[in-house]
């Protein structure tokens, strides 16, 4: 055991880093403990075969994260625009919903509704039936294709089984996050520009300014507590702190035992809310051949449904990004390597030309098989929990605090939110340890 107490960071996600470095910087010790053999958490950038970075984990920067963006700038990482259409297309097999067609009229007056909804006050939404209607439930109200064509959405924007997942809870979410223009959107949007380096680069670099305080490989699997300290163990050491911030999502947090138990509504948050399951891949080519041909971007409605993006930096190579959420996802994780490759790439080909199925490189991740994350983008609450929002409850324990994107009150489930969250909680150990 470590003879001199720290602070502790368990988990060396964005948040994670974040906090720590504002530890740091205040002249603190500090120990960062993360159980998977790399840093980032669930941002994660990887180099292409034609040299280009490419994030297989969070990407985006929306208009308003100004924390990101700051944080960007800091570092030396450059952004770039989304290459995007004021709509993308809408395909369903081989076939083209056109924007004025019943599919958009009905899908476009459900959206509307629902909108009107999340402007509500949020405890008229707690109190209301909508806690105990689930999503899936809720969207048979929706006649045809624009049903799918909602389905599809909403699992692309929230990776989660719909059947399980409040209405309460999507609304609380679709409020928190700006309202369904700025969640589902590009340009202007949630999703309007891109880092060159990739948004992974950024946890690289803040683990290196950290230097050996990082440690990965290095589970915490119990926290024993008092009053003013805790006894912070891994699978082979001990670190005795003065206060441990906590940065995994409640579903795979609840791996760690504490003693004593922690209160029954922290329990509870931990047992109630599940992780997402979302599949990603990018197809690299030479050139972004497709936006010579109606751009790349596509929602398609078949089985599975998916998302494409064109996330081609400035000078190339030519980038498609492809996501796919909720038990869609994980039918898809489930197949042969090649059999998915040859799948996903030939429903490309059908839209955008044949030049698609001979990417110079593709690359995958399926986060809801990933141990340590434990699956994207965000946990979220499921039918009968007690807590409904999209904010995570994030009150103190004794030493113990607790950060990440789902416990942020501005951009919850965004890089950005993961950022505020680390630095209000940098500030909330700094209070408690000068009272």
């Amino acid at each position: 055991m470590e003879s001199e107490p720290a602070e502790v960071v368990v988990g060396a996600g964005l948040a994670g880093l974040v906090a720590a470095r504002e530890l740091t910087r205040a002249g603190l010790e500090v120990v960062v403990l993360e159980a998977a053999e790399r840093c980032g958490g669930r941002a994660y950038a990887v180099t292409t075969a034609l040299g280009s970075r490419a994030d297989l984990g969070g990407q985006w920067i929306g208009h308003d994260h100004h924390r990101l963006v700051a944080l960007a700038d800091e570092l030396g990482l450059r952004r770039y625009a989304m290459t995007t259409t004021f709509l993308p297309r809408i395909l369903d097999g081989s076939r083209r919903v056109r924007p004025v067609s019943a599919t958009f009229a009905v899908a476009a007056v459900a959206l509307a509704v629902t909108q009107v909804l999340a402007s509500r006050p949020l405890a008229r939404v707690r109190r209301g039936r909508w806690g105990s209607v689930g999503v899936e439930r809720w969207l048979t109200r929706v006649p045809g294709r624009g049903r799918r064509l909602l389905e599809v959405s909403a699992s692309i924007a929230w990776t989660t089984d719909l059947a399980r997942m409040p209405v309460a809870t999507m609304l609380a979410t679709i409020r928190a996050q700006g309202g369904l223009v700025n969640l589902m959107g590009t340009e202007g949007a949630a999703q309007d520009a891109l880092m060159v380096e990739g948004a992974g680069t950024i946890v690289e670099r803040l683990a290196t300014d950290l230097g050996p305080r990082v440690r990965t490989g290095s589970r915490v699997v119990s926290v024993d507590r008092d009053a003013d300290s805790a006894l912070v163990r891994t699978e082979t050491t001990e670190v005795r702190a003065r206060r441990v911030v906590l940065t995994p999502p409640p579903p795979t947090a609840a791996r760690i035992a504490h003693d004593p138990p922690l209160p029954p509504a922290r329990v509870r948050l931990q047992e109630t809310t599940v992780m997402g399951s979302v599949y990603k891949a990018i197809a690299v080519y030479p050139e972004p051949f497709w936006r010579a041909r109606g751009g790349g971007e596509l929602v398609l409605l078949d089985d599975p449904g998916c998302g494409v993006f064109d996330s081609t930096p400035p000078d190339g190579p030519g980038h498609l990004c492809l996501l796919i959420g909720g038990p869609e996802a994980v039918a898809v994780a489930a197949l042969d390597p090649d059999e998915r490759r040859a799948r996903l790439l030939g429903r490309l080909a059908r839209h955008l030309g044949p030049e698609a199925l001979e990417p110079a490189d593709w690359l995958e991740k399926a986060w809801h098989l990933d141990p340590d994350a434990g699956g994207g983008y965000v946990a979220l609450p499921v039918l009968g929990a007690d807590h409904v929002d999209a904010v995570l409850p994030a009150d103190p324990v004794g030493p113990l605090h607790w950060a990440g994107t789902e416990t942020a009150s501005d951009h919850p489930g965004y890089l950005d939110g993961a950022i505020e969250s680390g630095e209000r909680v940098a500030r909330e150990v700094l209070a408690s340890l000068r009272s």
